[in-house]
């Protein structure tokens, strides 16, 4: 295939973000999700520019290495920066749109964001006597034009670049930079409000509506000030030192990280010319730098903590216990005896708190051992696991150190659960722990049961409540050996890779999951060619592998009928007119998060059907440890296929994914409608009912 027949990932990546912006746009979404989505745009923005923009300016300074870097897709890295930089001028000025449109709806509801210049008597003194109270000591100006380097500028913080002069003379003018101080403070404040009403003012404007006061000493008459922020290289270059460990090259690759270079530059377009120019200068930017121009407000990404001040409240649905674990007393007894898959965030995440608290305090248990890849700030998972290690289990944790942004989080639980007796494992070099796996041993006079999980999803019970990812619970024998074959190598990786060449019934990444994989599409394409039924499902998060995409293509071409559900990157061009059947592809974007992995193969009627971490993309198949477990429950699978064909009949929150990136969504006229969300939560509410009622009968 030519690369004319892929859609460059990055691209790819921008048209997922454009669905999420079509949801801040959605006026049948509560106010509250739409500046939710507002917050979850900007922040994945964010990421962005700081991981894929940084990589191809990166891949243009090193013209030479660029063959060897994982960016497949792209001809040329400057035209790709172009692209993205005419997608994310046209995406902002959208949100610009839906914010404006947003703001009237605010008014209607009677919460009012006012700035600092429309204060009334009351608010200016409050507003004074907050800054007073909590802001002041916070504050410390930048008078940058005296300093002989720009000073550090954090990357997820955001200014206020100010202009003073004095009414008498323009050439008296100086320029200031404040770190607005929103990570000690939060951006909102509340103001005395009329009854029925809620005022509400940014941090940013308290500290605009000071500006005389900080700067009394200077005497100036005028000021101007602006909102920017700049987004830097977040790549963390870990070196070669070999007199320093594994954690002090961590240590000094998130300390490097400060000095990232600049990729991005999102400033007020009303910002003053003079400043303007000041900064890109002082920053070494060009007009090539992915330079934004936005509105007065910028870093929405704390819009996802806007105050819960609204009168309609967004109607969450809350999760329930499975039924298999309704009466039960412990969960341990259950699992022992039979798999329970859990799905997230409609079942309860307490499952697996009380799985793991229940081993804590059972005297016949001797081990346990799990993977963390992103945990929670106030973690039950970690919290249990220490109660393990203080009732003299053996308890080992591999977390994995390079979780990018959790590697400061992850270095602490390091020294917290090492302080506690667990063994931390700390990963292996050039290699990424994803899979989430957990195994735990108890000793029953002469008899050793192993029971445990593999989940999609991580283990955290934050994230937990808005992502969608599948848990199966077992006890399964041959599972919990390739778990056993899996800490083996990552307890003793100097020893080599063998133990995971040894797994017979997980698909195990970097080791066979893409050959089983290219394998099962083999087996459909045989099929197909045969005249006999050929079928793949797949639901991902990412499908950007141009040898897998190679195979599907092949796969569609022999007849194979293709659906897929994908959230994010997609790189296929999946219409096309050599195809059989037209291969259906959507992608899910709604109030949880789409983050399962679901592979079903027909097989000529003997389905395979898998859950894994693992995304169709080359970072996961041959750069990381993932882990594929075969559902063979016929109860489970079914009730795996039904959600996913549940999600492939949604036509309210489903986007087709077309090779012109339009995310028209699937058309519902004259269709029952279908939100796969709330008929999944309804599906599976009905069967936590049926069960209570026959428990009780």
């Amino acid at each position: 295939m030519s690369k004319k027949q892929f859609i460059p990932r990055d691209i790819s990546w921008l048209s997922f973000n454009g669905r999420v912006l079509q949801e801040a746009n959605d006026s049948s979404v509560p106010l509250e999700q739409r500046i939710r989505f507002l917050g979850i745009y900007s922040n994945n923005s964010d990421e962005f520019f700081r991981v894929r923009v940084a990589t191809l300016k990166r891949m243009i300074e090193f013209a030479e290495k660029r063959k060897k870097l994982n960016m497949h897709m792209e001809d040329d890295p400057q035209k790709i920066l172009d692209t993205i930089q005419t997608i994310v001028l046209q995406q902002q000025n959208e949100f610009n749109r839906i914010w404006d449109g947003i703001l009237k709806e605010l008014r209607k509801e009677k919460i009012l964001l006012v700035d600092e210049k429309h204060l009334n008597r009351e608010q200016q003194k409050f507003v004074r006597n907050y800054f007073d109270e909590h802001v002041r000591s916070n504050v410390i100006p930048l008078m940058i034009e005296s300093l002989p380097q720009l000073p550090y500028l954090r990357d997820k913080s955001i200014y206020l670049g100010v202009v003073m002069r004095k009414n008498n003379s323009a050439y008296k003018q100086k320029y200031s930079l404040i770190e607005v101080p929103a990570r000690a403070l939060g951006r909102f404040v509340e103001l005395p409000s009329k009854p029925g009403e809620h005022s509400i003012i940014l941090l940013e404007d308290v500290i605009r509506f000071n500006l005389p006061f900080i700067f009394s000493y200077f005497a100036y008459d005028h000021f101007d000030s602006h909102i920017f922020k700049v987004t830097k290289d977040a790549e963390l270059d870990i070196d070669n030192d070999i007199s320093t460990t594994f954690v002090e090259k961590i240590e000094k690759g998130l300390k490097n990280r400060r000095k990232g270079k600049p990729v991005r530059f999102v400033y007020d377009k009303e910002m003053d010319a003079g400043l303007l120019e000041y900064m890109i200068r002082r920053l070494s930017l060009s007009r090539k730098s992915n330079l934004i121009p936005g509105g007065r407000i910028h870093n929405f990404r704390h819009f996802m903590d806007f105050p819960e001040i609204f009168k309609v409240k967004s109607a969450r649905r809350q999760p329930f216990t499975h039924p298999a674990l309704q009466n039960s007393v412990r969960v341990t007894d259950v699992i022992v005896n039979q798999d329970v898959m859990l799905h997230f965030p409609y079942h309860t995440f307490n499952a697996l708190i009380d799985l793991l608290r229940e081993a804590a305090m059972d005297p016949d248990v001797t081990s346990i051992k799990i993977t963390a890849y992103r945990l929670a700030p106030n973690s039950k998972i970690i919290n249990a696991l220490i109660n393990a290690a203080r009732n003299g289990k053996e308890v080992v944790v591999m977390l994995e150190l390079k979780a990018r942004f959790d590697e400061e989080a992850n270095l602490e639980w390091k020294d917290i659960l090492e302080e506690e007796g667990v063994k931390v494992l700390l990963g292996v070099p050039k290699l990424k722990i994803h899979a989430k796996l957990c195994i735990i041993k108890k000793r029953k006079g002469n008899k050793t049961i192993q029971y445990g999980f593999v989940s999609t999803g991580n283990l955290n019970e934050r994230t937990a409540k808005v992502y969608g990812d599948h848990c199966l619970l077992t006890s399964n024998r041959n599972v919990m050996a390739d778990i056993n074959r899996i800490f083996k190598y990552l307890e003793n990786w100097h020893g080599g890779i063998q133990p995971l060449h040894s797994c017979k019934t997980l698909l195990v990444c970097p080791i066979n999951m893409r050959k089983e994989l290219e394998a099962n599409i083999v087996k459909e394409i045989k099929h197909a060619k045969a005249k006999r039924p050929a079928s793949i499902i797949l639901k991902i998060n990412s499908l950007s592998d141009i040898r897998l995409i190679n195979k599907l293509y092949e796969a569609a071409q022999a007849g194979v009928e293709i659906k897929m559900v994908v959230r994010g990157i997609f790189c296929a061009m999946m219409e096309n007119k050599k195809f059989k059947h037209p291969v259906k592809a959507i992608s899910i974007v709604d109030e949880y998060l789409e983050h399962a992995r679901v592979m079903i193969f027909h097989n000529d009627g003997k389905e395979k059907v898998y859950i894994s971490s693992a995304d169709w993309m080359v970072r996961n198949l041959d750069h990381r440890v993932e882990a594929a477990i075969p559902v063979n429950d016929p109860v489970i699978r079914q009730e795996l296929k039904d959600i996913i064909h549940i999600q492939l009949r949604d036509n309210v929150k489903a986007r087709i994914l077309d090779n012109e990136l339009s995310n028209n969504y699937v058309p519902s006229v004259g269709k029952k409608k279908i939100r796969s969300q709330i008929e999944t939560y309804h599906y599976l509410h009905q069967k936590s009912i049926k069960q209570s009622a026959v428990s009780s009968n």
